[in-house]
Formats: structure tokens, sequence, C-alpha cells
């Protein structure tokens, strides 16, 4: 069996979002020893940062929040692809057609994103024709290792095709280490009520999930 953390560490200068500072986490000390005789942090971040789903009130006005969500969703077999070899930093319909995916899987697309851990403008994401094959095909759920899964979509139509057809949406994970193939991934979200998404730790497991637990 063998485990893999597929999740950002949310800490100061981590990797965020057009490198924009207001979605940096931000970390306060609110107690010390000896002083308190205890220690205290306090985090502030934004539900988007690191690893996380979104939910279709993201993009979608009135959309569902993380209260109506099955966490079962989030425990899942699931694939992992290799995509690092494209043309070009964007994952197309064609790109999909090749690969084996059937009605219910929850895929994870493994691109060049994972090998760098700064954010950069030409990351690799899901064009609006791969978002609509992965719908027509009838899928669980989607994860890739960007901060977003979609790049300079104003009318934002890879979000919507997946969310508006209540197909999960993961981003931010780390690939770098894991090798194509079937996986069980674990990735729980925090239970925060009436959000539009939130933080997650990510994991996959391959083997039996049983021998965690022995």
């Amino acid at each position: 069996m063998k485990f893999y953390d597929v999740s950002m560490t949310i800490e100061e200068g981590m990797q965020v979002y057009k490198n924009k500072p207001e979605k940096q986490p931000r970390f306060a000390n609110l107690a010390n020893h000896p002083q308190n005789h205890l220690h205290e942090t306090q985090l502030t971040m934004e539900m988007h940062c690191g690893t996380h789903i979104d939910m279709p009130l993201h993009m979608i006005p009135g959309g569902d929040v993380l209260d109506s969500f099955d966490i079962r969703t989030m425990l899942s077999r699931c694939k992992v692809f290799d995509m690092t070899g494209l043309a070009e930093p964007k994952i197309t319909a064609e790109d999909l057609r090749g690969l084996e995916i059937r009605e219910g899987d929850f895929l994870l697309f493994k691109t060049t994103n994972s090998l760098v851990e700064t954010f950069v403008d030409d990351f690799v994401y899901l064009e609006t024709s791969g978002a609509a094959y992965l719908k027509e095909k009838g899928i669980k759920g989607v994860g890739i290792d960007g901060l977003g899964i979609e790049r300079a979509q104003k009318d934002h139509s890879t979000h919507i095709q997946l969310l508006e057809d209540g197909i999960v949406i993961l981003e931010g994970l780390r690939l770098k280490e894991v090798p194509p193939g079937e996986y069980r991934l674990m990735a729980l979200p925090l239970k925060i009520r009436s959000v539009e998404g939130a933080p997650v730790r990510a994991v996959l497991v391959e083997g039996d999930l049983l021998e965690l637990f022995a």
C-alpha cells in the first residue's frame, strides 16, 4: 500500500491565484508561552486558498453551498491521468478522447503545474471543450494541480459547465510524486455553513484502504 499527501501546505508566502496579496493566508499569534501558559494562533484565509473544492455558488447565482454537499463524494475511487506531455497548456476534448473515462469516474489531472512551486500565468487548465466532454461522459468529479481549473475565461464556462451538472471541482492538488493509475481519494472539506467552497486535506491511497487502519 502507498499513501500520497496531495495537498498544498498552508503557509505565509505560499502559491496563491494570480499572486494576489489579498489571497495570502494570514497568521496571528493570540497567546504565547510562558506569558499565557498556552499557545494559540489565528488563521485568516479565503475558501479558495490552497487545495480546495468549489461549490456551484462560486460561479452560479443561487447555486448550492457546502451545506448541501454529500461528503461521500470525496471518499471515492479515482483515476490519475498524466497530462504533462500536452502540446499546449490546456486540456481539450481532443486530449481526453483517448483516455478511458467512464460514467461516475472521479478524475485527477497531473500536469506541469505540479512541477512548479510558484504561480505562473500560463498554467495548464481545462479548456471549455474538455469540460463539455467530461460533462457528456457523466463523471462525478474532476481535480487539477492548478489553483484554477479555468484560465482567462470571462464567462467562466469551464466552471459553469461542470458545476451546473453537479460535478465536483477539486483545485490546487500536488501530484508531482504520484504515478498515473487508480487510487482511493480522501479529500474532506471543513464543515462550514453557507460557503461556496472550502479547503480540504487531500490524500491518495494505492491499495487496500483498510490497511491504513490496521
